[in-house]
């Protein structure tokens, strides 16, 4: 049986090329960074080519802003826990949104049982946050706000560009998660007014294990763990150099490719959107219409539950998720789905279809062949179904 892939947003095939960059390495460079001999040298050197890789990705310009983490969950609370640590005597709250990922959420709910005040935003029923309201729950303590640039499970974009020039205005940190975003669309921390910003190799088509987080110069952050100072200090313990290579290539080519794929994912976007919801009864799309990744549709589907229908899928070959993949290994609702508006019951039965490069339009079109029966064989099964 063929399988078809569509869950690129919980996990990312390594793209052939950036294998190549990464084999390259491991046969000919061993050396430590830190270390002031030929090997050493040579392999500081593969670093920064890495940096500046990733630095040009999102628009910075000192490639020494980007200091390099184990994942996005490291970079996310070196960046959250950082800020609010070293800034304490300036003020005690931290602003963020309701549909944060879970690498967000835990971060500021551990704050708020440190003597931290944290508000969290509402936002629309399709996932978008507003500025106004961000702009009015900001006080004399407010040191930080931390917004996502896009939601990774329902595909909403955020508008961190208006968002960033109120923090900016107010004086205030400004930190996004670009994890679901990087690689999809245009990021830039300058016009974004970005003084941090998340990254993840995993979500660019490289090597798991290796993610980045940007730090404006003159931003006070406190390390979160001690060692030998590698990583401007802020991130010490000798560099996965062999993952950080392939990272660096994995946004070279998202730079170079990422308008011409994101033109070709949008079109199968939008035939697996209109063929689900026009093709299934009460079937509603998650997330915003338009303001959405290009590669991402999701769904919720009253009176089915999201595991069968994942379960079922895999079944017919078809990988896909429901919800967040970090956020799933609990039995409740999804948060953001919940933070929307809906219903326990109805944030139960969503289905998140993430394209990538491998994707085509057989690939849709077995997938709107398959979906739609699958939902009417569990409905039929479910005692709350009645046609």
């Amino acid at each position: 049986m063929k399988r078809i892939y569509l869950d690129h947003g919980a996990s990312m095939p390594v793209e052939e090329r950036v294998l190549e960059a990464m084999n390259q390495f491991i046969v000919k460079d061993y050396g430590n960074p830190s270390s002031l001999h030929t090997e050493g040298r040579a392999v500081k050197k593969l670093v920064g080519e890495a940096r500046e890789s990733v630095a040009k990705l999102i628009g910075v310009e000192d490639p020494q802003n980007i200091i390099f983490t184990s994942s996005a969950t490291e970079a996310n609370n070196i960046a959250i826990r950082g800020v609010a640590n070293r800034n304490k005597g300036k003020g005690n709250h931290v602003i963020t949104s309701a549909i944060e990922h879970m690498s967000v959420v835990n971060p500021v709910k551990d704050l708020s049982k440190n003597g931290f005040d944290v508000t969290f935003v509402p936002v629309s029923p399709e996932g978008l946050v507003d500025p106004e309201k961000v702009n009015e729950a900001i006080t004399d303590k407010t040191i930080l706000i931390s917004i996502m640039n896009a939601n990774g499970e329902i595909g909403t974009i955020e508008p961190i560009r208006e968002i960033g020039g109120i923090a900016r205005d107010a004086g205030i940190y400004f930190h996004s998660d670009c994890v679901a975003a990087e690689g999809r669309k245009p990021i830039d921390v300058e016009k974004d007014n970005l003084d941090l910003a998340t990254l993840s190799s995993n979500d660019l088509y490289g090597p798991r294990g290796v993610g980045a987080l940007y730090i404006r110069k003159g931003v006070k952050i406190q390390p979160i763990m001690y060692g030998g100072g590698q990583e401007r200090g802020l991130r010490s313990g000798t560099e996965n150099v062999y993952g950080l290579v392939g990272m660096g290539k994995a946004a070279e080519i998202a730079m170079q490719e990422m308008k011409s794929e994101s033109v070709r994912l949008t079109k199968l976007r939008d035939k697996l959107i209109d063929g689900v919801l026009g093709n299934i009864e009460e079937a509603y799309l998650t997330g915003h219409r338009t303001l959405r990744l290009p590669h991402h549709a999701s769904f919720r589907f009253s009176y089915i539950e999201g595991e069968s229908i994942i379960l079922n899928l895999d079944m017919e070959g078809i990988s896909a998720s429901t919800g967040s993949a970090c956020s799933s290994k609990t039995l409740e609702p999804s948060h953001v789905l919940i933070a929307l508006g809906l219903k326990h019951e109805e944030a139960h039965g969503s289905l998140v279809l993430t394209l990538g490069h491998a994707n085509n339009d057989e690939d849709v079109d077995y997938a709107l062949d398959v979906i739609p029966r699958t939902v009417e064989r569990l409905r039929e099964m479910s005692p709350l179904y009645k046609k």
